[in-house]
């Protein structure tokens, strides 16, 4: 039976204000992190809301630039496609362009998924690179300050597709997971790793979510078909940032604010 839940909600007006909440999300977190146990381990998702939450960090205006201890922050991927670089799809490429390139992270905390490799040696070298890392013995599971998730229109979360293999997989760290229905390749944090997150955080914007969001979080536990119901942390709760339209699905619908619900 899946783990009891608490879901805390945080339902903003606007696609740009649920960027803005993911923001004070990542910086209290990896200054909170920093100075418990001097360092910072945070795994974020590609997509267009992290991309706004990105620019804010490096935007000179806000606060971010000067209060986030960039010094001790190691970045980590939850997921990638098996691109380039330099590709438009890499979720490291638009990581860089709008973040990494304006704010002062020094390059060796900077842990890419090597998208460019064969998908099986580049989700065994990110595997090692995590486990170097975080310093983990034997089969230890690293425990990520934050990880920052999406949800997708069918229900996946990092690249933990409806129906794959990666779904199944218990044991190790990352993932080369074959996507059928896009007839491609990912590599992702398999969910245990995923679920073992100090703090874990969906970001979701738009009403074309609206749906996925009541089912996935309220409805049937049914997770071959809706893999973000996987996401159950291991802490006991997980944070759904969302703006009106896509909770709008929710009970009640929430309200602009904060409040709760359960996932039993």
């Amino acid at each position: 039976m899946p783990r009891r839940v608490e879901v805390r909600l945080k339902v903003s007006a606007t696609a740009a204000e649920v960027a803005a909440a993911a923001a004070e999300l990542f910086a209290e977190t990896a200054i909170a992190a920093a100075r418990s146990r001097g360092v910072a381990r945070i795994a974020i998702s590609g997509g267009s809301t992290p991309k706004s939450m990105f620019e804010l960090l490096a935007d000179p205006s806000q606060p971010y630039l000067n209060d986030i201890p960039w010094g001790q922050l190691q970045l980590f991927w939850v997921d990638e496609r098996c691109v380039p670089p330099d590709h438009a799809e890499s979720n490291y490429g638009m990581t860089k362009a709008a973040m990494l390139s304006k704010v002062p992270l020094p390059d060796a905390n900077v842990h890419r998924m090597e998208g460019e490799l064969d998908p099986e040696e580049a989700a065994s070298r990110y595997e090692s690179e995590i486990r170097n890392t975080f310093k983990l013995e034997g089969a230890e599971t690293p425990a990520f300050d934050l990880i920052l998730l999406g949800l997708g229109p069918d229900g996946h979360t990092a690249s933990l597709f409806p129906h794959t293999e990666g779904l199944d997989e218990m044991a190790r760290i990352c993932f080369a997971n074959h996507v059928p229905q896009k007839d491609t390749w990912r590599i992702t944090l398999t969910w245990p790793v995923i679920v073992a997150g100090r703090e874990v955080a969906f970001l979701i914007e738009g009403a074309g979510k609206e749906e996925m969001v009541r089912t996935v979080f309220t409805g049937g536990y049914d997770p071959e078909t809706y893999p973000a119901q996987l996401i159950r942390p291991a802490s006991g709760r997980l944070t759904l940032l969302l703006d009106a339209p896509a909770a709008a699905g929710l009970p009640g619908p929430p309200a602009v604010g904060a409040s709760t619900l359960e996932l039993s």
